[in-house]
Formats: structure tokens, sequence, C-alpha cells
């Protein structure tokens, strides 16, 4: 068992929620769900764990997840009102560098996603290029809301793996 896994088994609620809480974006109740089914034997039963929790959840706190993530390149990014985790992986693709032109495209297009579904695009920006992102926006505006809601909840899935992978290798270091 890794330092990183034996240390969470080990935590109180409390501290099991502060540390995988923000895993899923302004979510800690996702971390609340999964904790009663400790220990976990690894890192793959921990975000199995977290999934679980995530897609047993109701429908309205489904919403409530999808809706806490932030538009790709929007105000909140440039004014920094963004989790450190959010902040890094859209400056990784370098939304927080777009000219006038790119941002007016991307204004436009989140806007007219929101307007469609209700809930800001969501995609696991670590897993395309800025061009995979914008093939996606524009293809999925064609889907119905359910789908696209679980197409979104699939790509928190995504997200939230690769922030537990990265906090795995933080503690086990």
């Amino acid at each position: 068992m890794s330092k990183a896994l034996a240390l969470i088994n080990v935590l109180d609620k409390e501290g099991f929620i502060a540390l995988l809480g923000p895993l899923y974006e302004h979510s800690p109740w996702a971390a609340a769900l999964a904790f009663g089914r400790r220990p976990f034997a690894s890192h793959a039963a921990l975000s199995a764990a977290m999934r679980e929790a995530v897609d047993g959840a109701s429908a309205a706190d489904q919403l409530a997840l999808i809706r806490a993530h932030p538009e790709l390149a929007g105000e909140k990014l440039r004014r920094r009102e963004l989790t450190a985790a959010s902040t890094g992986e859209q400056e990784s693709l370098g939304l927080d560098q777009l000219d006038e032109a790119d941002l007016r495209e991307w204004a436009l297009l989140n806007a007219h996603y929101r307007r469609r579904f209700g809930f800001p695009f969501v995609i696991c920006v670590r897993l395309h290029s800025r061009e995979q992102i914008l093939a996606a926006i524009r293809s999925r505006l064609d889907v119905n809301p359910e789908a696209e809601a679980g197409e979104a909840i699939r790509q928190i899935h995504d997200i939230a793996r690769l922030r537990l992978n990265d906090l795995i290798a933080r503690l086990d270091a």
C-alpha cells in the first residue's frame, strides 16, 4: 500500500473531506459519501468510490456539480477567481492568454452552450487540445440535454481522476 493511501485510510471524516473534497469542483459531498467505503485497497478503489458517490447522487446534486464548474476561458479565469486546480488546467492550454478574437469566440460558444443546456460546457482539458475542445463544444451543442448532462459527468470523472492522481503523487513524494 502506498504512503498516500495509508494516510487517506486513517483520516477522520473531516480530514478526508478536506483532502479529497476539492477533487470534484466545489462539491465536497462526493468525498463525504465515499468516506464510508474506507479502507481503500488501491488508488483505483478510492477513485471508484468517489465516482460511485457521484453516479449514485440525485439528478439535482449532479446538476449542481456540473454547474459548479467554471466556463472555459471565461471571466472568472481572467479575474483569477477559479480554484487552483481549474486555473492550472485552463492555463495548461493557454486559455488565460487568448487574444480578443479568440476570447469573443469562446464567449459566444460558452453563452450558446449555457443557453442550450443551463450549465457550463465541461470537458477534461488535460485530455484534449484546444482544437479538440472547440470541436467538442460545437458538436455537443446538438446533443439532447439528458445525454449532455451524462457526458458532462463523465468528463468531470476524468478531471477528478487526474486530480486524484496528482494528489497521490504529491503525498507519495
